[in-house]
């Protein structure tokens, strides 16, 4: 009568090692994510706020230079693409998350 809470156990055990070779499998088809893509990926959203701030700062110097006026172009397109790069960058790391939210969605089912 011991049986089927062997058979329970060993079922729940074929689940489990199904699983973790499924997302195995998956990993190796996508390549690997690893320290380096970590550091990529911080990298990318460091180069995605940098950017339009440098840019917006250097468009603001040069507007100064040959527009001035009673405002500071530099300071206003400074704030501007510091926020265009904080929405740059908010959009690809949500596009990461989703991506590794649907994969650990996958693995559930």
């Amino acid at each position: 009568m011991m049986e089927p809470k062997n058979i329970k156990k060993q079922s729940k055990l074929s689940r489990e090692v199904g699983s973790q070779e499924g997302r195995k499998l998956r990993a190796r088809r996508k390549g690997k994510r690893n320290l380096w893509f970590g550091i990529g990926m911080f990298g990318l959203v460091g180069w995605s706020i940098a950017v339009p701030t440098l840019l917006g700062t250097a468009l603001g110097v040069w507007l100064d230079g040959h527009y001035p006026q009673r405002f500071s172009w530099t300071l206003t397109l400074l704030i501007t693409g510091l926020t265009a790069g904080c929405f740059n960058a908010w959009f690809w790391v949500d596009r990461e998350s989703r991506e590794i939210q649907k994969d650990l969605e996958e693995n559930d089912e």
